[in-house]
């Protein structure tokens, strides 16, 4: 065990963090629009109870790998298995490939902030094509995504309680208190309650086997599970936390979080007569064109929610570098900070090649797609899901029964029998559970070409993972 590892300073700076990394750009716009497309409170209500039980349950199972190892994902498979190390790097090269394109959009989020302060709203009409020529520009996204970078670098080069966690406490309340802001805009605007209705009236006409599959990959996807971050974070607390209670915490912070965001959208997006759109459009089109109807103030809110978004982005993105640099530090013996900044440049590199995959580079496409939606699908599709699928396995099969119930239980005795529920639930349980939505996840990929090359990326790491 390493025991010069860095640890985090207080428990509020590792949840806050910890909370960080599962609230991304997914919470602000994905959850609000599967909820309303997937029958509204029906889906939150499903959504709900895969978080606690399955989400919840891998989470507090990722915390006591990282904790009991003392070492990041790579180091923490291969402590049980040398023959399992390959899901630690795929856990890696998930973070690095988000990586390649999660800066752009977290530089769109913040160029927002002072373009709706410089005229964005003044012509509510034009604010798709502006978002259309934003985004094919050559060089203005370039400048936004190297500055949110850099961001990610200065914070991660400071360490964990020096960089990570001081940043945790300053970021994730205020990315609360400026949701909480727009909620309450947006549900006192006349025929906000419409909104509401969309969001929360349960419609289980709209309900069918896609939407249980939709509830449990956004409730396993959106708490940062399968790619490292959270057996990364554990690996630096202390053994007098007690992980479930973390975890929990955690886990309520980041499901709070995607139902403000909902609070925040719907109800001013239906007030203003709109209908739901998914992605990029939501935020970058319709929520402006929201706030562009509200007069002289919609400015001022405009500006706080694209704060906001860069938050959002800014904790979870932070988490994805740390991942990527803590494997350099624990298995190359790289310093911290060359390999942050190492890490940094690199990140820099396909940043551009995604950014501009939207624009000039738009003809080049790799296996069918840009490089933008080539890192995003592999991921989201392929390498996400298999990475949720090894990491179940591995806890349930792999790790011991006796060092989980250690790290669960701070070297105690757990009432009711609740270790052996949670352990029968993680070891059989959940790895179904996610096997059905990695399959099918990677069943719904048009690209077949994409599809095979994340899966023999998976085989090649599989073969060759002990020499990295």
């Amino acid at each position: 065990m390493n025991q010069s590892r860095e640890n985090w300073g207080s428990r509020m700076g590792f949840i806050m963090a910890a909370a960080g990394s599962a609230v991304g750009l997914g919470n602000i716009w994905r959850f609000p629009y599967m909820a309303g497309a997937n029958g509204g409170s029906a889906f939150i209500l499903i959504y709900l109870v895969f978080v606690f039980i399955i989400g919840l349950s891998v989470m507090i199972a990722e915390f006591a790998v990282g904790r009991r190892t003392s070492l990041a994902a790579v180091g923490a498979y291969k402590h049980y298995s040398k023959r399992w190390t390959f899901a630690g790097v795929l856990g890696v090269v998930s973070a690095f490939f988000i990586m390649g394109f999660y800066p752009v959009v977290g530089g769109w989020a913040l160029a927002y902030v002072f373009k709706s302060l410089t005229g964005l709203l003044s012509n509510a009409g034009a604010i798709g094509d502006t978002f259309g020529a934003f985004i094919t520009n050559p060089m203005e996204p370039l400048v936004w995504m190297i500055i949110f970078l850099l961001m990610n670098v200065v914070i991660v080069a400071k360490g964990i309680s020096g960089g990570i966690e001081k940043a945790g406490k300053v970021l994730m309340p205020t990315l609360f208190v400026l949701l909480i802001l727009i909620a309450v805009r947006s549900v006192t605007l006349p025929g906000a309650s419409a909104g509401l209705a969309f969001l929360f009236q349960p419609d289980f006409s709209e309900v069918t086997g896609q939407t249980f599959l939709a509830a449990l990959g956004q409730a396993f996807f959106s708490l940062s599970l399968g790619m490292g971050c959270m057996i990364t974070y554990g690996s630096y607390l202390s053994k007098e936390e007690k992980l479930p209670n973390n975890a929990l915490i955690v886990t309520a912070l980041d499901t709070g979080v995607a139902l403000l965001a909902g609070i925040a959208i719907f109800p001013a997006l239906f007030a203003f007569g709109m209908e739901p759109a998914a992605g990029p459009g939501l935020v970058f089109v319709v929520v402006p064109s929201i706030f562009a109807q509200m007069g002289g103030i919609g400015t001022l809110f405009a500006a706080i929610f694209f704060v906001a978004l860069t938050v959002a982005a800014l904790t979870s993105s932070v988490s994805l570098m740390e991942v990527v640099a803590a494997y350099l530090i624990d298995q190359k013996q790289m310093d911290r900070k060359k390999a942050v900044y190492s890490t940094g440049f690199i990140m820099v590199i396909t940043g551009i090649l995604s950014s501009l995959s939207l624009g000039v580079m738009s003809g080049f496409t790799i296996l069918g797609v840009g490089v933008f939606d080539f890192f995003d699908i592999l991921t989201d599709k392929i390498f996400l899901a298999i990475g949720g699928m090894l990491l179940a396995i591995f806890v349930g099969w792999v790790v011991k029964k006796e060092d989980l119930r250690d790290e669960l239980t701070n070297g105690g005795a757990v009432p009711f029998g609740l270790f052996d529920i949670w352990y029968n639930v993680v070891k059989y349980v959940i790895p179904l559970a996610v096997a059905v939505v990695a399959v099918l996840g990677i069943l719904d990929i048009a690209q077949t070409g994409l599809m095979l090359f994340g899966l023999a990326v998976i085989l090649v790491l599989g073969i060759f993972s002990h020499k990295l």
